[in-house]
This record gives C-alpha cells, sequence and structure tokens, in this order.
C-alpha cells in the first residue's frame, strides 16, 4: 500500500506520537513488523529514524531503545528533564524532541526523495513546508484522531489502521 506513494530513497522519521495513536487504535505497533512492512514497501535501502526521550533509570525503555537499533532503527535521544511542577510542589517529566526531529528532516533532505512521517503534530507543519518545496514527497503515517489539519492539508495520510495486519503485534 505505501510503495504507491513513495519514490526514491525513503527516509521515515518517528516522534513519540505514535504511543498516544497506540491507545486509540486498542492495539500496539510491532517495531519489527513495522521494520519489515517499510522494507517492502519502499526498499532495503529505507532509513528509519526514532526520537525519544530516554530516562538512565528506566531499564525497560532502554531495552526498548536497545531493540530498535538491533531491528535497524537510527534511534535519537536526548536525557528526559526532571522539572519542578510549581503549583503542585510536585514534578514532572519533559520529554519533547519535535526541534530535533524537524531539523533532521531538512538537515538531510539531499539524501531522500520521499519523508515518512509517523506523527500527527501540528508543529511539523512548517518543517514539511521546507522539504516540499525543493520538491520532496511526504506521507504522514496516522491515525484520524491523532493527526492535526495543518498535515492532512500538506501531505499524503496514510492511517495505521490501513496497515494493522502487517504491523500490530499479535
Amino acid at each position: 500500500m505505501l510503495h504507491q506513494f513513495v519514490k526514491g530513497k525513503v527516509y521515515v522519521i518517528d516522534a513519540e506520537n505514535v504511543f498516544y495513536s497506540q491507545r486509540t487504535l486498542g492495539w500496539k505497533i510491532s517495531y519489527q513488523k513495522l521494520m519489515a512492512y517499510l522494507k517492502k514497501e519502499c526498499g532495503e535501502g529505507v532509513k528509519c529514524f526514532i526520537y525519544s526521550g530516554r530516562d538512565e533509570n528506566n531499564t525497560k525503555q532502554l531495552k526498548f531503545l536497545d531493540m530498535l537499533e538491533i531491528n535497524g532503527y537510527i534511534v535519537r535521544t536526548k536525557v528526559i528533564k526532571k522539572i519542578k511542577d510549581r503549583e503542585g510542589g510536585g514534578y514532572h517529566w519533559k520529554n519533547n524532541l519535535d526541534i530535533e526531529l524537524a531539523f533532521e528532516m531538512d538537515d538531510t533532505k539531499d539524501k531522500y526523495d520521499t519523508a515518512g512521517l509517523i506523527s500527527g503534530d501540528s508543529d511539523f507543519a512548517t518543517p514539511i513546508d521546507r522539504i516540499k518545496k525543493v520538491g520532496k514527497r511526504i506521507i504522514v503515517m496516522s491515525t484520524r484522531g491523532h493527526i492535526s489539519k495543518e498535515l492532512l492539508e500538506r501531505a499524503k495520510l496514510l492511517d495505521l489502521r490501513k496497515i494493522k495486519a502487517e504491523i500490530s503485534q499479535k
């Protein structure tokens, strides 16, 4: 299905927003199956980047990040910050790599013909505009309810529900 929308060399970039999409979908994505699907549809030369916050004390998360690398993903991480909550006196975690992802999309635009973005975040509208200006194709992989109208206006949507059989965990 994806192959009909891509041309040439393909870079797929994943934001952590996919975790929220999985809640709506009601099923989990198998990253091993996702990589196999992307290789089948886009060719063996596809490059897949994953952006994730990293908690050095979370062994489960660190094992997950290792599994991604073992399966061929290029993992980009940043240590999660613990920020004091002014109102409640507690803490919350800050984990955002959208700007790094946007820079990567722009900085590497000479290396791909099609960019796949697994996100629905409207923050990516400007980077999409920039890479479309130089003739690149954009495909957004997300699901209804987790994709902004700005991205729907700028890119072809591949709803993750349509490829559930190929990428879901059993």
